[in-house]
């Protein structure tokens, strides 16, 4: 191994640690995830009470994303995680003892999944911005494919390891295991050291403009970068036609392919091992040299996969399954590139912002094409919503390689350096986030 490589490797060890503990904390909320949503299932018996906790759970996002990310731009990024864990962590301990006491309703459980989604509004694109700053370009990509892969990894886990402690344990135990993998989010927090864009860590409180000032820079930064309004409008599209395809799978499965709970798990298990294979792949490999040309060979394949289930006779689950697998596989190349264009390309001082601005307009589309696709899978059939969702995502993918302002969308400037920002000597204090 030569010199850079050791430096780059030596280098990145913060972010490595900062990542394993967010890992590992994730896995916690995913498990009381499941069991909340149960513990609702089990008491309530009411999809609309289900349906309320996953709309509470995407509030946060879609209506206070272009605000929240003003405050991310102006905040330290490592204490505003630090304080967006904490407070979960803390918010998390409060319902546990509230089911030790045996005093929970169904209105703490919201409470608790608002507020959840309200710190993770928060902590998204303050990781997602400070990922920039401690990993070099080269390697973005890469770190966004062991994203992808950790994702793939806790949907295919998550639920049967959440189905196994809730058989072992009352709900208030896998509150407690959430509480413990917090803390390995949080301890790191209180010593790494995570760079802050140039222009926020030289700026004083009397030099910072307004809120509203900087808000309406924020649309102004994206209206003036056409390439990014394309790949905003879509990752809108692509919601809006894919996130209701998952959501109408179990209609799919049991009403075209006449199979049961069985069956939905393997098509699920399926989807999810093509993401595990994907991000894997993306990790290792890197990529094409252009990320725009992996993401769009990915929605290719996205589309194919979509329009495999789609097309399925009745008698042919398998060929489902191996769309699934298609889908998973191919989700990674789209998702990860995208990333880590947004990441090496927005400017640092932007990029809470432009992340919480793109994920309020690709969040907003999952509920408004789940009004669309339910009363038209209702009136023409489940299949035909993945038949064309496949051909739109297909069309999309193939017609992207034919409009230059999306190709050359790498040839903007980089906003990161091609190593990590230098890290201070001493960096120990946490301070609450400054207005």
């Amino acid at each position: 191994m030569n010199q850079s490589a050791q430096s780059t490797e030596r280098d990145l060890k913060p972010f490595f640690i900062l990542w394993t503990g967010q890992a590992i904390s994730l896995f916690g909320s995913q498990l009381v995830q499941f069991a909340l949503i149960w513990w609702l299932t089990e008491t309530t018996g009411s999809a609309t009470i289900l349906s309320l906790a996953s709309l509470v759970g995407l509030l946060p996002q879609v209506l206070l994303g272009p605000f929240v990310g003003v405050l991310v731009d102006r905040w330290p990024r490592r204490q505003t995680m630090f304080v967006a864990d904490s407070i979960v962590a803390l918010a998390t301990l409060v319902l546990s003892a509230l089911f030790w006491l045996g005093i929970v309703e169904v209105w703490h459980l919201f409470v608790l999944l608002f507020v959840r989604a309200l710190a993770g509004a928060f902590h998204w694109p303050a990781m997602q911005s400070s990922t920039s700053l401690m990993v070099p370009e080269a390697q973005l990509t890469r770190v966004q494919g062991m994203n992808q892969v950790l994702h793939g990894g806790l949907n295919v886990a998550s639920a049967p390891l959440g189905a196994l402690l809730l058989a072992l344990m009352p709900v208030q135990g896998i509150l407690l295991i959430d509480v413990s993998t917090a803390v390995f989010a949080i301890v790191p927090l209180l010593f790494i050291a995570v760079p802050q864009p140039p222009k926020l860590a030289g700026a004083t409180a009397v030099s910072r403009t307004s809120f509203w000032n900087d808000m309406r820079a924020g649309f102004r930064y994206a209206w003036g970068w056409p390439g990014l309004m394309l790949l905003m409008g879509m990752a809108m599209v692509i919601n809006l036609i894919l996130s209701p395809a998952f959501s109408l799978l179990p209609l799919l499965v049991v009403d075209h392919f006449g199979g049961t709970a069985v069956q939905l798990g393997w098509v699920n298990a399926a989807f999810g091992v093509g993401i595990i294979a994907g991000g894997s792949l993306l990790s290792a490999w890197g990529g094409f040299e252009r990320r725009i040309v992996t993401s769009l060979t990915g929605l290719i394949g996205m589309g194919c996969g979509a329009l495999l289930v789609g097309a399925a006779p009745g008698h042919l689950l398998l060929l489902a399954l191996g769309g699934s697998v298609l889908l998973g596989l191919m989700q990674p190349l789209v998702n990860g590139p995208i990333h880590a264009i947004f990441q090496a390309r927005i400017d640092p001082e932007m990029q809470g912002r432009m992340f919480t601005l793109i994920a309020s307009l690709a969040s907003a589309m999952t509920p408004i094409g789940l009004m669309i696709a339910g009363p038209v899978s209702d009136l023409l059939g489940v299949r035909l919503w993945y038949l064309v969702g496949g051909l739109v995502t297909l069309v999309m993918g193939v017609g992207g390689f034919f409009v230059p302002l999306l190709m050359h969308i790498e040839e903007r400037p980089s906003a990161v350096p091609a190593e990590p920002a230098p890290r201070p000597a001493v960096e120990t204090a946490v301070r609450e986030p400054a207005a």
